[in-house]
């Protein structure tokens, strides 16, 4: 043990806190916490083995050590996670996996609230419901919502006034208060109804309207009877879909860990009344920290971000400081929290259950990437690559007559789309229906700063030797000829009677013979492919501002500077037609009279 480290242990105070792990750089490398700082400090320095294997390695690296003296063990744990989130420490186990779940937002302070879909839920006054494990499960429970219960469709917001309802009027899904006069405490009583549904109160719900369908019945209502009765024949047929899971009707969350040479995976099963809602998912690489380690750093890092805490959370083992997370998350509630780990009974069916499901979503993350990786190695052997190519950029132009010319370039990481790096190129220096002008601008403007980039283990550009001497071209002018393989993908040619579509490779004449691989082959089509959407789709948001633009130019008083306003405002024409008076004289630059002309004309324009 280094002297400066042994004279800092010396003075260590022996209350709660936290302690900062340095190496040589003075770069922190892990951060713990501690009910007291010099005896968690000395099983570290004072033994001369340690039991995991971690804690040796961590040792070795650390030169210097911080302290942060906390008033209690939670206040320790509270700046643990937030030191961890902000230093990101190379020996903490980290849930890299933030990806944002979509939850339902419904605003109960509106007058009229409609259903919004949201991936970060704000401490606002609203009431969120989630959250749900893809956007397919929440768009399918909206999907329901919207054909059982008649709120408003329209985005979230006021509402705002219509000369004539939507179709949803039309087909009863809706009751229009953009238009009628809707009575606040009848909508509000549906609002009511569709939280009921959302909190997995269903089986209450559905007896509610079963006595109101009968009191309508008795009252001879008998069109109020019948929707009721619709409505609860909808709202039966989604129970009858759930899977039931504890007889208790409680709220709980049930973790399971599993874990290989390459991944660990945390599977948390999410049970809302009693009933299976969804199983959530998070992998990351660690190879070295205990099942300890790593459930206590997911509990921890987990709940600290959750958009809902459980009255319960059942573990697969115990941990040392649960007592400490209780009384945490139970101030986070406003109500009791336990954590749990089941010896008998049904809880630990539950335990189980979450342990088969981490195993078999492990097993399936494992055999995607060998598949994966399999298909990049006969990539590599087929294309005769310099390397494996782990990230394959793509690139590809969209235009029309020459105008809004762009290109696009997607990335394939690991063989998956990896949209964090997809990028959009506006052509600057083209005026015409130049393919090859474009791709070489493209090409320059992703490569002469490749110092701030990653560079592609392999480049593909969309079409045949034309766009790919261009290719050859620019990376020869910015010194990075050889730097990775480049490739062209030319569609088939029909009328010759090509099965395939063809891969060119610079200096060669014919396309690659990709023989009985024909699924690599399919790979590489589908990236272009995934080029090609992604060009084209950027192309049509330009033309729609254009078309936005030369709209804006036929309304009396509105120049050059209101209409950049406007654009930027509410990016389309139809968002300035649904937007009222009030709002587009909002726009910085308009006046009462110019908002006027231009909802005048666009009303008109549209009738």
């Amino acid at each position: 043990m280094d002297n400066s480290v042994s004279e800092k242990l010396y003075s260590v105070s022996s209350g709660p806190g936290v302690y900062l792990m340095k190496d040589r750089r003075q770069q922190i490398i892990y951060v713990g916490k501690a009910a007291n700082l010099k005896k968690r400090l000395s099983s570290y320095f004072i033994r001369t083995s340690h039991p995991d294997l971690k804690t040796g390695v961590l040792v070795k690296k650390i030169v210097d050590f911080e302290t942060i003296i906390t008033g209690s063990e939670k206040e320790a744990l509270l700046l643990e996670s937030t030191l961890i989130k902000r230093h990101k420490p190379r020996y903490n186990v980290i849930l890299k996996d933030d990806k944002r779940y979509p939850s339902i937002r419904i605003d109960v302070k509106a007058d009229y609230p409609s259903l919004e879909i949201v991936r970060k839920p704000q401490k606002d006054r609203a009431v969120y419901f989630g959250p749900f494990s893809s956007p397919g499960a929440v768009n399918h429970t909206i999907k329901l919502i919207n054909k059982t219960f008649k709120l408003r469709k329209c985005s979230a917001g006021p509402v705002k006034p219509r000369s004539r309802p939507c179709l949803n009027f039309q087909m009863g899904l809706c009751l229009a208060p953009c238009c009628y006069d809707v009575d606040k405490n009848e909508y509000h009583k549906i609002v009511n109804e569709v939280r009921m549904f959302l909190n997995g109160q269903i089986h209450e719900l559905v007896k509610k309207l079963k006595d109101e369908m009968d009191g309508a019945a008795r009252a001879e209502e008998f069109e109020t009877a019948a929707r009721l009765r619709d409505k609860i024949w909808a709202l039966e047929k989604t129970v009858e879909k759930q899977i039931a899971v504890a007889s208790d009707f409680a709220d709980r969350d049930v973790i399971g860990v599993a874990r290989n040479d390459m991944l660990t995976l945390v599977a948390v099963l999410l049970i809302r009344k009693g009933f299976l809602q969804a199983v959530r998912q998070y992998a990351f690489k660690d190879a070295i920290s205990t099942d300890h380690e790593i459930i206590d750093a997911f509990v921890k890092q987990y709940y600290q971000q959750a958009d809902y805490i459980p009255r319960e959370i059942l573990l697969p083992m115990v941990l040392p400081d649960a007592a400490v997370y209780e009384d945490w998350l139970s101030d986070v509630k406003a109500s009791s929290v336990r954590i749990l780990v089941p010896e008998r009974g049904s809880k630990v069916r539950l335990i189980e259950m979450a342990q088969k499901n981490a195993d078999a979503r492990l097993k399936k993350m494992v055999d995607d990437l060998s598949a994966r990786t399999d298909l990049l190695k006969r990539l590599q052997k087929i294309l005769n690559l310099q390397r494996l190519p782990l990230r394959i950029e793509c690139f590809d132009n969209s235009g029309m007559m020459g105008s809004n010319l762009v290109a696009g370039m997607v990335v394939f990481t690991d063989g998956k789309p990896d949209k964090k790096y997809y990028r959009k190129y506006a052509i600057k220096t083209v005026g015409l229906q130049d393919d090859y002008a474009c791709m070489k601008e493209a090409l320059e403007r992703r490569f002469k700063k490749n110092n701030k980039n990653e560079l592609p283990d392999l480049l593909m550009v969309d079409g045949g030797k034309g766009q790919l001497n261009i290719a050859m071209d620019v990376l020869e002018k910015l010194d990075l000829k050889n730097a990775f393989d480049v490739i062209g993908i030319a569609k088939k040619d029909v009328d010759k009677g090509e099965p395939h579509d063809k891969i060119y490779k610079p200096g060669r004449v014919n396309p690659i013979n990709f023989g009985k691989n024909i699924e690599v082959l399919y790979f590489l089509q589908r990236i272009r492919d995934e080029a090609h959407r992604f060009a084209i789709s950027f192309h049509r948001q330009k033309r729609a501002k254009t078309a936005l633009h030369s709209s804006l130019d036929a309304i009396p008083g509105i120049g050059k500077k209101r209409k950049a306003a406007l654009v930027k405002k509410f990016s389309s024409i139809a968002k300035i037609k649904d937007a009222s008076v009030d709002e587009i004289a909002g726009v910085p630059g308009m006046t009462r009279t110019a908002a006027e002309s231009v909802h005048l004309f666009l009303d008109n324009f549209s009738a």
